[in-house]
């Protein structure tokens, strides 16, 4: 049971409270006096960023899928071999202070000069300043995590001159924010808020299926459920999950499938969902289903991170967990080197 004096007492830090002003710090962040760039004859577009700020590479390479832009995302220290001078270098790191994506920014530097970052200050807006990088500092709100809108929004308002994506598409995705907003928010913890519903129900290990483009969202689900519910999570592609993940359910397991479906997906994908389902119900496994709303592709990624992030949240309180320290990864970062 969740009620107001439940979700206070474990988020204490109050990161539902940020997840409630989604939709108005998208808007906000979209509107913001941030200078737009357009650079010119951009025919890749290489996304580093780690955690919360590699998701948004995630996003903006489904968004970006069917454009002749090639996109890359790089979680990780080491640029691709193809970066040339027809390539933009987005570096993305929340604090500012990501380890493996500044060696990212110092490498696009060396290279290019079609190159942005993007934080909330620390040693990447250092970086810039000193090497006459583009630099946009975009505010920072509770943790990387909970900045998502934030900066994702911030970024489409500096590059809408450069990537092909509609002004209107953007506006959109907001509203969409804003319609489901009053479904899961922290003010309806009735037993119709569908991130509760879902919440109650992973009583065991989440095994997230998506169909192509709609991946980041089940990425981020994925690690949201970490993070947040220090809890152990899969994702996998339906299609590839049927030439082997499929073969797993042969052996009982305390493991929850979810499907993540897009309202318009594919017709072989609508295909391999309807016989999944009726290899689970056959095997009496019990599974459940997360649509995407109507719309855009940017809308449905949006619009799904901002429900699964929030079922996140309340599985965390559910379980009697902060949803905010992560200790863990204290641990690794502490530990490396310089």
């Amino acid at each position: 049971m969740i009620n107001e004096e439940v979700l206070q007492e474990y988020d204490s830090s109050g990161m539902h409270k940020i997840y409630d002003q989604w939709p108005q710090i998208a808007h906000s962040s979209f509107e913001a006096e941030l200078t737009e760039l357009d650079f010119k004859n951009i025919e890749h577009i290489v996304f580093a960023g780690m955690g919360g700020s590699g998701t948004i590479g995630d996003v903006f390479s489904s968004i970006l899928s069917r454009s002749e832009i090639h996109i890359s995302v790089v979680k990780g220290y080491l640029l691709p071999k193809t970066v040339n001078s027809n390539t933009l270098v987005v570096a993305t790191s929340i604090s500012g202070d990501t380890k493996e994506t500044l060696q990212v920014l110092d490498s696009a530097k060396k290279i290019s000069n079609n190159v942005v970052a993007f934080s909330s200050g620390g040693k990447m807006k250092d970086y810039c300043m000193k090497n006459n990088v583009e630099y946009r500092k975009i505010n920072q709100f509770h943790s990387p995590r909970a900045s998502f809108s934030s900066f994702m929004y911030g970024i489409l308002k500096v590059l809408v001159p450069t990537i092909p994506i509609r002004k209107q598409e953007v506006l959109d995705s907001i509203s969409s924010l804003e319609n489901i907003k009053s479904k899961i928010f922290s003010g309806n913890l009735s037993n119709d808020n569908h991130s509760i519903d879902l919440a109650k129900w992973i009583t065991g290990i989440p095994m997230i299926y998506y169909p192509q483009g709609l991946q980041s969202a089940a990425i981020r689900f994925k690690n949201s459920i970490q993070e947040n519910a220090k809890t152990h999570a899969m994702a996998e592609d339906v299609l590839e999950a049927c030439h082997n993940g499929v073969v797993s359910w042969e052996k009982v397991a305390k493991v929850n499938p979810i499907l993540i479906e897009g309202k318009d997906d594919y017709i072989k994908t609508k295909e391999r969902w309807k016989i999944i389902k009726e290899f689970f119900e056959e095997r009496e496994i019990e599974y459940k289903e997360v649509f995407s709303v109507e719309g855009g592709i940017l809308s449905k990624i949006i619009s799904l991170i901002y429900l699964l992030d929030y079922s996140s949240i309340y599985l965390a309180i559910l379980n009697k967990i902060d949803p905010m320290s992560v200790n863990s990864i204290d641990f690794v970062k502490k530990r490396l080197k310089i």
